[in-house]
């Protein structure tokens, strides 16, 4: 079974799919590994330390991807990059399949098999697989060390001759992965946290890491996959009016909502950020899916009435190295549970293969993605 690698298309991306170290273990495993030229430069991992490892490296993208039977990608395959893949093959990477119909398409016209590292079941036996919890949980810790390099004051409590520095206070929206990470990260840099969440059950986890829970009165919100379903506007309007003086005192505030297979709530409004102290700053994550606040612009950092508003979407990027070492053990361990040397065993009504599933044989066979499809058609 020959596996591609290429460099990532998408302006900005640093991460790659495989880390030299994890070519060496497919290797082992009984598959062939070959790497785009330059295709880990970003990240530090040249292209000698691949082929020390096993791995052949090619110019030619074409020749790669047209002898692939497994391509394995950290962002969606272009529709260019599909074209070059045999009819059979198999695409392993983050797909979010229900917001591109033309890659869904490209994949079924060529017969390409594809699996969504985003769609793979968050279960006990799956956690070495989960690259949405190792990436986000990267960004969580990225957001808090951006914010403070853009705020104007330190985070902890300092006594000194001159006089006390009073710590910086910090509110988080989402207490997911990347949020928990965000309040673990914001605490050991000795700031006061404060966490929102439309789930009641995560008071528990936030206030184990030190934060202090904004409680919403509105009953629990029922959860897909670790997300929220899309919550009431009566929620919404208590969450803002409790959190809205919160957010008024903060220094930092950090939104990471996200509901799975629509755009992104809106948190933080136009007024709130007006009664924002001057000098202060927010971290959306969500831009890419429309943004958590009105006035934040994606992959920009914009100032809006003497608010510093960071809108960047691939947190994870950021920090490379760490993401592509996590994501290359998520993958291979996805790759080495659904296949081996010989090839897939195609087990489709196991688990995590039917969940994560998209495309196979022409058809789309996701049922959560025609669902999203067929909504938005």
């Amino acid at each position: 079974m020959k596996i591609a690698v290429v460099k990532e298309q998408i302006k900005g991306e640093k991460r790659v799919a495989l880390t030299p170290d994890v070519v060496k273990s497919l290797i082992k495993a009984g598959f062939q590994c070959s790497i785009e030229a330059g295709a880990g430069e970003d990240t530090g991992f040249l292209d000698a330390v691949y082929q020390d490892s096993g791995a052949d490296i090619l110019n030619d993208k074409a020749t790669l991807l047209k002898d692939a039977d497994i391509f394995l990608k950290v962002n969606e395959p272009g529709v260019d990059e599909i074209q070059m893949l045999k009819e059979g093959s198999v695409v392993i990477s983050f797909l979010y399949a229900y917001t591109v119909p033309d890659i869904v398409d490209a994949l079924n016209v060529k017969k390409v098999t594809a699996f969504a590292m985003d769609a793979v079941p968050r279960i006990s036996r799956a956690q070495k697989m989960d690259a949405l919890s190792s990436q986000a949980n990267l960004a969580g810790y990225k957001s808090v060390i951006m914010a403070a390099d853009a705020l104007g004051k330190i985070f902890p409590l300092m006594m000194t001759a001159a006089g006390t520095i009073t710590p910086a206070r910090v509110v988080i929206f989402g207490a997911g992965v990347a949020g928990l990470q965000a309040v673990a990260t914001a605490k050991r840099l000795g700031a006061v946290v404060e966490v929102t969440d439309v789930r009641p059950e995560t008071k528990e986890q936030v206030e184990s890491l030190g934060g202090r829970f904004i409680e919403v009165e509105a009953g629990g919100v029922e959860t897909t996959g670790g997300y929220a379903k899309e919550v009431s506007q009566e929620f919404l309007q208590k969450q803002k009016e409790l959190v809205g003086k919160r957010v008024a005192e903060a220094d930092i505030v950090i939104t990471t909502a996200l509901v799975i297979g629509k755009k992104a709530p809106v948190l933080v409004t136009d007024e709130m950020v007006k009664s924002m102290k001057p000098g202060s700053v927010i971290v959306d994550m969500a831009t890419k899916s429309g943004g958590n606040c009105t006035l934040s612009e994606i992959d920009k950092t914009v100032v809006r009435h003497g608010v510093t508003i960071i809108g960047e979407s691939n947190l994870p990027s950021l920090v490379c190295v760490n993401a592509s070492e996590l994501y290359a053990k998520n993958i291979s361990t996805l790759l080495l549970h659904l296949a081996n040397k010989d090839g897939f065993k195609w087990e489709m009504e196991e688990e995590v293969t039917k969940g994560c599933l998209i495309t196979h044989q022409g058809e789309l066979v996701n049922a959560f993605t025609k669902e999203i499809l067929n909504k938005n058609k």
